[in-house]
């Protein structure tokens, strides 16, 4: 099966603000070096194999995971080769897992492309995620014993992530805790991980790499956070997924756990019971879906969803401290005041 018509295969590299054009020159040239290095990497000389392989790379993307590899290397030495190869593993794991998720959730888009699953079914999807998998784990033993274990460990709370979305809180969990450590999980690791490479294989100090792991895990939660939002105050064109596809789901995200934090508090209005009711019935038409997505856009759950993303962007800016001033640190700062305003 060939492609369907897709947006253009450049990547929207502007996730993470740069003020600094030398900066912003060195990591835009080895950005597009990671790009011709992901199209090698996913080829196949299956036919099939190739073409789902290159759907998601070719519908672009921000890169984000790459990018911050790139731009934390730059806290040691950002020249050395083995930037490249980290940068490009965490991009192939971070494509594998939206291979999953895609498959998991029923989305119909992604990056404003028809996800994978809607072209080539359900079973094509996940053997070709873990095609990427694989094509990760090959890529990263040359990076030696540590990053192997790393990312073994990143790709273990990628899966927990998944299963405890899927199988949601148990019943001595607090259904918003239990969500915030999904989070953490499913997408905080990665971006962790990606920060934590840059520093190792830039050869920066130790104190450095755990400072900005440790900065990923914080900035991870925010970016996810400001997601919830504009999943519900976006509209998909601004997105590239369907607003409320987790609703239809049943995938509670903050707003809807919010909603339900206050009917379990006893607290919820006879509006907020209703719109619970709502949630809970039958989403599958698109006039029934975008009812509760309007509701929710008008609720005050949305707005606390907001304050708290805002508040682990924050956090992870607070993270940075250690670091030495100058552009490595005030890009990062940036990224974080960034989530912060995206969520506003």
């Amino acid at each position: 099966m060939s492609l369907p018509p897709q947006p253009s295969a450049a990547p929207t590299v502007t996730a993470i603000p740069l003020s600094d054009p030398a900066l912003a020159a060195r990591l835009m040239e080895r950005m597009e070096a990671v790009e011709r290095a992901l199209a090698d990497a996913v080829a196949s000389a299956d036919r099939l194999a190739d073409d789902v392989s290159h759907h998601l790379v070719a519908a672009g993307g921000k890169r984000l995971r790459p990018f911050l590899t790139l731009l934390t290397g730059e806290l040691g030495d950002g020249t050395r080769p083995e930037l490249l190869d980290a940068a490009v593993v965490v991009e192939l794991t971070h494509l594998a897992s939206l291979y999953h998720d895609d498959v998991m959730d029923s989305a119909p888009l992604r990056r404003g492309a028809p996800s994978v699953h809607s072209v080539w079914g359900n079973t094509v999807a996940i053997l070709v995620g873990d095609l990427l998998f694989a094509r990760a784990s090959a890529r990263v033993a040359g990076l030696g014993p540590d990053a192997v274990r790393l990312q073994a460990e990143t790709f273990e709370r990628l899966c927990l992530g998944q299963l405890h979305e899927t199988t949601g809180p148990g019943e001595d969990e607090d259904p918003v805790e239990h969500y915030l450590q999904v989070l953490a999980d499913k997408t905080a690791s990665l971006l962790s991980t990606s920060a934590r490479f840059g520093a190792m294989f830039g050869g920066a100090p130790q104190a450095a790499v755990e400072t900005v792991a440790a900065y990923g895990e914080k900035v991870g939660v925010a970016f996810q956070l400001a997601d919830d939002v504009l999943d519900l105050a976006s509209s998909g064109a601004e997105s590239g997924k369907t607003p409320g596809t987790d609703l239809r789901e049943g995938i509670g995200t903050m707003p809807v756990l919010l909603l339900r934090q206050r009917a379990a508090r006893g607290v919820a209005s006879q509006d907020d019971l209703a719109l619970l009711a709502a949630l809970d019935g039958d989403l599958s038409s698109d006039a029934a879906l975008a009812d509760v997505v309007g509701r929710l856009r008008a609720h005050d759950v949305l707005r606390e969803t907001r304050d708290l993303a805002v508040r682990y962007a924050r956090e992870a800016a607070a993270e940075l401290a250690p670091l030495p001033a100058g552009p490595v640190r005030e890009a990062l700062e940036a990224f974080a005041s960034a989530l912060a305003d995206r969520a506003a």
